[in-house]
């Protein structure tokens, strides 16, 4: 039936003749029901209805009355056909078409032939089932990917002319020590970065994505300048190289997690195949455009030299562009403690849980520069040692018992490098502690930050070395009120964050967030 259904065009017809001995008349007792088309379909596979679903056309000298429409309905390709039953045989007719008519115009024909071919592309590229912000991460990654593509290979021609500059008699040595430095040296720093950040490939998906996504596009414009000073040509080959393998390393290790985020329905074989597709169909476009551009200017060898340099900017900057857009539809449903200080945030202002959409929205790219700006940012780790520890952190540890599996203090501010980090809130987290655990102290956390925005004590409290006893009162009644807020929502706000899509096994923590302190009880 199936070899049947893809031969046929707008008729298809299946004879179903039960053989006997005698003939077996079949009579209805009151004449066939034609089923409404509308209510079966809503009821049986919630679909609606197109143009002309309801008029069924039959084999031509056949009555109306005569046909039994069933309730099914198949779509393939973009064509909707529907079973009938006659008298002894069982039909599939078409329903964007007509069966047996052949009267349809020319630009009639068009559309149905172009409506056919999209549906086709759609099923080569994009998996079946997709959440809706996966056809605007295609759209970006197309222009991310042809104009990537392009420079790759106006690179690769600069890095040949630069060979060809050089002397001839130190290629055979220029060879293998392009090997060495090149090739060597680039795998070992890609070993090197992928040691020294595998947990801020989770935690910072995006930003060491886009991060790195810039050192690849400063690697071809390096490439690009070999030809300019070809006696440097190993050392600005093996410095792009090493750029070009951390890019590499990055987008290996967060590729999993960004076609997880799109495989709603488990099918994350299906999505990371479609993304193969894709990037080879994209590519292979990025290399037809630097054909052409070569072909354009190959008759004047001057301006096809500097082609590379006055594209390169045009095409970085739209190449970077399709990232972070591309990087903005992806909508990630794990926690870490900024995504989760998010939703706790918005939970505590407007009794909210936000999607994984809202919080892809308002966490961007998440740069550097941008982090721990707000006032008394909330900071996941134990103590440290190295700074002047308030007298308010050393009164909650004191008052810690083997039933506590973190505790909220103050941190004062202290310099690390170059930069001095600002006075914040302190979560700190005990060996053993669980998911709940520190989502109850990330949230209590931010019912302490909201109480100290709204007085001006704390200010200067978590400086002073001499604290009253008016402050500490003060600081223990909020600390226990804090506490209680928290274990009072704590229920409900797992509740609504499941029923999000909010992945509530694990809470994915940096290398510093993971630090855990011990209780001992002498």
């Amino acid at each position: 039936m199936q070899s049947t259904l893809n031969a046929a065009i707008n008729y298809h017809q299946l004879n179903f003749q039960w053989k006997s001995q005698k003939p077996i008349s079949r009579k209805f007792k009151t004449s066939p029901k034609i089923l409404p088309l509308t209510n079966s379909l809503r009821t049986s596979i919630n679909y609606e209805p197109e143009e002309g679903l309801d008029k069924v056309p039959g084999p031509s000298g056949s009555e109306p009355n005569s046909v039994l429409r069933l309730p099914v309905v198949i779509r393939q390709s973009g064509r909707v056909s529907r079973y009938i039953y006659e008298g002894n045989s069982l039909k599939l007719v078409s329903l964007d078409g007509g069966a047996g008519s052949f009267s349809l115009d020319f630009e009639d024909a068009f559309r149905k032939l172009v409506r056919v071919s999209g549906f086709g592309i759609k099923d080569f590229f994009i998996p079946k089932q997709v959440p809706e912000n996966y056809m605007g991460y295609v759209k970006w990654k197309f222009l991310h990917r042809v104009f990537s593509s392009a420079l790759q290979v106006l690179a690769t021609q600069a890095m040949f002319r630069a060979i060809g500059i050089g002397y001839s008699r130190s290629l055979p040595s220029a060879a293998a020590l392009n090997w060495v430095l090149k090739d060597g040296l680039g795998r070992l720093s890609r070993c090197i970065y992928t040691a020294s950040l595998a947990s801020a490939f989770d935690t910072n998906l995006k930003r060491v994505r886009f991060t790195t996504s810039v050192l690849f596009s400063l690697s071809i414009g390096i490439e690009l300048l070999t030809p300019t000073f070809p006696q440097y040509f190993l050392l600005l080959a093996t410095l792009a190289n090493i750029a070009k393998q951390i890019s590499l390393a990055c987008y290996l290790a967060t590729g999993s997690a960004v076609h997880r985020s799109f495989a709603i329905a488990d099918n994350i074989g299906e999505v990371s195949a479609k993304a193969q597709i894709q990037t080879v169909s994209f590519d292979n476009l990025g290399l037809m455009l630097a054909a052409l551009l070569n072909m354009l200017f190959k008759n004047n060898q001057r301006l096809l030299a500097g082609l590379p340099f006055f594209v390169y900017p045009i095409f970085s900057a739209i190449d970077l562009f399709g990232i972070y857009q591309g990087l903005q539809h992806v909508h990630l449903q794990t926690l870490t403690k900024d995504r989760l200080e998010i939703i706790l945030n918005s939970w505590i202002d407007f009794g909210h849980v936000p999607s994984p959409a809202e919080v892809s929205k308002e966490e961007g790219i998440d740069f550097l520069w941008t982090k721990n700006k707000e006032l008394w940012p909330i900071r996941i780790r134990c103590l440290n040692t190295n700074s002047e520890i308030p007298k308010l952190s050393m009164m909650a540890m004191q008052s810690l018992t083997s039933e506590d599996y973190y505790f909220v203090c103050m941190e004062s501010s202290c310099r690390e490098w170059t930069r001095i980090k600002p006075r914040g809130i302190l979560l700190c987290l005990r060996e053993g502690s669980g998911t709940a655990d520190v989502i109850m102290g990330l949230l209590q956390a931010c019912y302490i930050r909201k109480a100290l925005l709204f007085s001006s004590m704390w200010e200067t409290a978590v400086e002073d070395k001499d604290v009253s006893d008016l402050v500490f009162k003060e600081w223990f009644k909020l600390i226990d009120d804090s506490k209680q807020s928290a274990k009072r929502d704590l229920s409900t706000l797992n509740d609504q964050m499941g029923s999000l899509g909010w992945a509530l096994k694990h809470i994915l923590l940096s290398t510093e967030e993971q630090a855990r302190y011990s209780f001992v009880d002498d």
